[in-house]
């Protein structure tokens, strides 16, 4: 998650991680393990589909914290 945290251009949130991957600009994606399946399925998919790396982190809280925002994360990407 270091690289996450160090990624000069980020997305924060499953709606703008989503579209940063079917833009093609998404390099690895970050998931949530506690964030809802309802929240990431769609978006798991799409990365599986679009040959993006998926890595799983520990909980929304400490994804959140790796983005620098005070509220947890279901999900981030670096982008390119």
């Amino acid at each position: 998650m270091e690289s996450l945290t160090a990624a000069r251009q980020r997305a924060v949130g499953t709606k703008q991680v989503t579209r940063a991957v079917e833009k093609g600009n998404a390099l690895t994606v970050y998931v949530a393990r506690d964030a809802e399946a309802h929240v990431t399925r769609h978006l798991l998919a799409l990365c599986r589909q679009h040959g993006v790396q998926v890595v799983e982190v520990e909980s929304m809280r400490a994804l959140g914290r790796a983005c620098g925002v005070e509220v947890g994360a279901a999900s981030a990407a670096i982008l390119k």
